[in-house]
Parts: structure tokens; C-alpha cells; sequence
């Protein structure tokens, strides 16, 4: 019933969310459009629930082609970001198209942020258990981590997202024991919160308190 209640959830919110912002998301591509050459949409392999792949969908916030000149993390002051793509992720709209990836069900509005393969190749038994969830738009380890590229430095960038992957694996591991509607409908209303308050623009880590616990320290 829980996992039942949950999809409800996802398709009704997905839906009306689609059609209450279907203005700012046209304002959106016509930004992007004119802001850079290139497409208004980015597509990338994700790894989803079971471990399949999908193409999860973003308003592309890099010059075209940024994929083949550096990696898949970004950090602070990355040139590869557009000016529009700035104030895009500032605020997260360039993850509004994932409501698409919901609607089809390769998604869910909360669960773990689903990652590139490469970087969940080395995951053991028990962070292989986030796989049993639909990655989400946001979620505890998003709450925390609201800021992440701004967190993280460009000259250690990869090494630094390892340290924080592992966090953020034991916070959607927590989730995992929790997740049904209701607790869902608490995340999506302090992820709003937290997004009108600008917490994705400022810098440091960002925390949840009473919603996101201490992580643990990495091994």
C-alpha cells in the first residue's frame, strides 16, 4: 500500500505541477534558446530503481558539447556554465523537466538523486539498496546537499563528490526506511521552503534540521 499511496502521489502532483508551471517553462526554453546555441533539453544516462538506465531530462545549463570537455560533476565557477544555466541551477528550474521522467515512471518526486553509472559501480551490498527506490527530484541527501556544487572545489571536484556520495548513500539509505506519502509530501514541502529561501544559491553546507540528520563519516 505504502509503494501504491507513494506513485499516487507522484502522478497527481507531476501532472498538476506540469500544468500550474508550463508558463515558466516556456519562459525557461526560450531563454535557454536564445541564451546559447544548442538544445533547449539535455538527456543523460542515469541509473534508476533495479539498476536500469534511463534518460533522465534537464534544461541544458552548459554550452553545448561541455560533456566532452570535462566531467559529469560540476563545481563553483565552472566555465562550462552558461550565464542563464547559472541562474537556472541557482534555483533548480533546470530540474523542472523531470517531472517527465516522473510521469513515465522513471522517477519519483522524492528518493535518491539518481547518478551517473560510472559512479555507482563500486557500491557494496548495503548502499546497493537505495537501487530498490526510484531515484528522486529530492529527497534527504538533496536536502542536504542543496548547494552541492558550490561545495565543492574544482580542483579536488572528483575526489571531494566521492567523500560526499557516501554521505548522501547513508542519508537515502535512512530514507529507504521511511519513504511512503506523507513523509514525502514533509520533503516536497521543505524542499519548496528551502528554495524560495535561496538556500541553493548560498554557499556552504546546507542542512535540514529535524529533517536531515548528521551523515556519517566516510571510510
Amino acid at each position: 500500500m505504502r509503494v501504491i499511496m507513494k506513485r499516487v502521489l507522484d502522478l497527481v502532483v507531476a501532472a498538476a505541477g506540469l500544468v500550474v508551471i508550463s508558463p515558466v517553462m516556456g519562459l525557461t526554453a526560450v531563454a535557454i534558446a536564445l541564451g546559447s546555441p544548442g538544445s533547449v533539453l539535455f538527456r543523460q544516462s542515469r541509473v534508476g530503481r533495479h539498476g536500469r538506465i534511463f534518460k533522465m531530462y534537464k534544461f541544458r545549463t552548459m554550452v553545448a558539447g561541455a560533456e566532452e570537455n570535462g566531467g559529469g560533476i560540476t563545481s563553483a565557477g565552472d566555465p562550462r556554465i552558461t550565464p542563464v544555466g547559472a541562474f537556472l541551477r541557482s534555483w533548480k528550474l533546470d530540474e523542472l523537466p523531470n517531472l517527465f521522467n516522473v510521469l513515465k515512471g522513471e522517477m519519483s518526486l522524492v528518493g535518491p538523486r539518481p547518478e551517473l553509472p560510472c559512479y555507482l559501480e563500486g557500491l557494496d551490498e548495503r548502499q546497493r539498496r537505495i537501487l530498490e527506490l526510484r531515484p528522486g527530484i529530492t529527497g534527504l541527501a538533496q536536502l542536504r546537499y542543496i548547494n552541492e556544487s558550490l561545495v565543492l572545489s574544482p580542483e579536488q571536484v572528483e575526489r571531494e563528490y566521492g567523500w560526499i556520495l557516501a554521505q548522501k548513500i547513508d542519508l537515502d539509505l535512512t530514507y529507504l526506511e521511511r519513504a511512503d506519502a506523507l513523509y514525502d509530501l514533509k520533503l516536497i514541502f521543505t524542499t519548496l521552503f528551502r528554495l524560495l529561501r535561496g538556500d541553493s544559491a548560498k554557499p556552504g553546507l546546507s542542512e535540514a534540521p529535524g529533517l536531515v540528520g548528521s551523515p556519517k563519516t566516510a571510510n
